[in-house]
């Protein structure tokens, strides 16, 4: 005997999952969350996305403070207090999970603490620390998202070898850190430190950083994290480390062959990529199809190969982002509901938020050229721009990428202050088989960093105005 039934039940409450939740409850539905920790929104909100902005947000302004508050002429001699920066970022989160917790208040959906464990198609088990609970549901859907993904010889203890999540709660900074891995998550949490006083330097297994992004764009990211002090070391790979009182030791090969070196850091970072968080569901038990890295193949309705048992965000593997996750979400309860739910994932965009901020959104140059599809580049500088000079904010530019017959937009990419911004235009255009001419002929405001994109657009056609 169940001790609740429900339309609708998640196991996970980050960003897909509660956003799930949400527009099912909205669509009439009776739902329930399995959430195992007592504060909502997951990874992304409890020890993701959320909190390292927030430090982001803080170390970028003491850096301002520090380095460029006197080029306006503002004397400051700043000092930062890490303490006062972590109790911020505590406040952050704290106020962003109550937010999600009154939401579902609001929207009569229960949040059942505790661990899900899949016990039949239609049958969780919650385990919490009042004891457990059997739940019914006429459908259940995994948003457990991912974990952080080991580096074999590298043993985590969140004090001198961290993950993300000991990133984002160091009681000092150190006085140098190497980070494993060029990803997303090393290069914000090691320009975090770096601004902060820490040596930082990044170790990659590939030649290149941020693998996902168009060549051009790592290639002048690359150079503009060297300018402001971050070290790297491409083409080598961590095969063990030795942790001292003092430092740790890691022992770094070149990928291409080599003697083996040694390299010591107070802390060390590893953030080589997240892995899906399905283990200890009970999926295996139900007949749910797993691949061998364990991620969950789903159907265009986000359906797994057992009927009623639906899966969305990092477990289905593409891109891992809250906000790709999130779409899936409301498209699944739409489509549970009767309606016509869809996600594009030709218009998903991505933001890693160093400074200055790298966004991308559509095709690089490089898949472009694998397809054999004809393109036509544009790109304009932010140097050229009369806002981004005001702001003292010249790195970077945009860089449009447009059918060569058709003039829809292909892909887009932005290196400079407030990319993740500016690309939300690009990415609506996207969603409606825009042209490089339609954002060409959109009036822009002026003086705004959006002109750039404007110009971008222009420069697919060759008639930018202002280069």
């Amino acid at each position: 005997m169940a001790d609740k039934t429900y339309d609708l039940l998640v196991i996970g409450a980050g960003p897909g999952g509660y956003v799930c939740a949400i527009r099912a409850a909205q669509l009439g539905m009776k739902v329930g969350v399995v959430e195992k920790r007592e504060s909502l929104g997951g990874t992304c909100l409890n020890v993701g996305c959320i909190p390292s902005k927030a430090l982001l947000q803080s170390s970028h302004l003491y850096e301002m403070a520090a380095h460029e508050f006197d080029q306006h002429g503002i004397k400051v001699k700043p000092e930062f207090d890490l303490g006062t920066m972590m109790k911020r970022k505590d406040k952050v989160v704290a106020d962003n999970t109550g937010g999600i917790a009154f939401l579902f208040k609001k929207n009569k959906i229960d949040h059942l603490v505790g661990h899900g464990t899949l016990v039949a198609a239609d049958t969780v088990k919650v385990t919490g620390k009042d004891g457990e609970q059997t739940v019914k549901a006429k459908n259940i859907v995994i948003a457990t998202g991912s974990d952080v993904a080991p580096l074999p010889g590298v043993d985590i203890d969140e004090k001198q070898i961290v993950s993300s999540t000991g990133a984002l709660e160091l009681k000092s900074v150190p006085k140098s850190m190497v980070v494993i891995g060029a990803g997303v998550i090393g290069l914000e949490l090691g320009s975090v430190y770096r601004r902060l006083g820490a040596d930082v330097t990044v170790i990659e297994f590939l030649d290149v950083i941020l693998p996902p992004m168009d060549g051009e764009v790592r290639k002048q990211m690359q150079r503009i994290l060297e300018k402001q002090g971050m070290k790297f070391m491409l083409g080598h790979k961590v095969t063990g480390a030795e942790k001292g009182k003092k430092a740790v030791s890691l022992k770094v090969e070149a990928v291409k062959g080599g003697d083996a070196k040694t390299v010591e850091a107070e802390v060390v970072l590893v953030a080589i990529g997240r892995r899906p968080y399905t283990d200890t569901l009970g999926l295996k038990d139900v007949g749910v199809t797993m691949t061998d890295r364990g991620f969950i193949p789903v159907d265009e309705h986000f359906q797994t190969n057992v009927q009623g048992i639906f899966a969305i965000g990092d477990v289905i593997g593409g891109a891992m982002l809250a906000h790709k996750a999130e779409e899936e979400g409301v498209a699944v309860a739409e489509m549970l509901a009767g309606e016509s739910g869809h996600v594009n994932y030709d218009a998903i965009p991505s933001v890693v938020y160093t400074w200055p901020e790298v966004a991308s959104v559509g095709k690089t140059e490089e898949q472009l050229k694998d397809a054999g599809i004809e393109y036509r580049v544009g790109k304009f500088p932010f140097t050229a721009n009369g806002r981004a000079r005001c702001n003292g904010e010249t790195d970077g530019f945009v860089k449009m990428l447009a059918d060569a017959k058709t003039d829809r937009i292909l892909g887009c990419h932005i290196i400079g202050p407030e990319g993740g911004d500016l690309l939300q235009e690009v990415v609506v255009g996207m969603e409606f088989g825009a042209s490089a001419e339609d954002i060409a002929r959109t009036c822009h405001s002026h003086p705004a960093l959006g002109e750039a994109v404007k110009e971008a657009a222009l420069a697919v056609d060759k008639r930018t105005i202002h280069m």
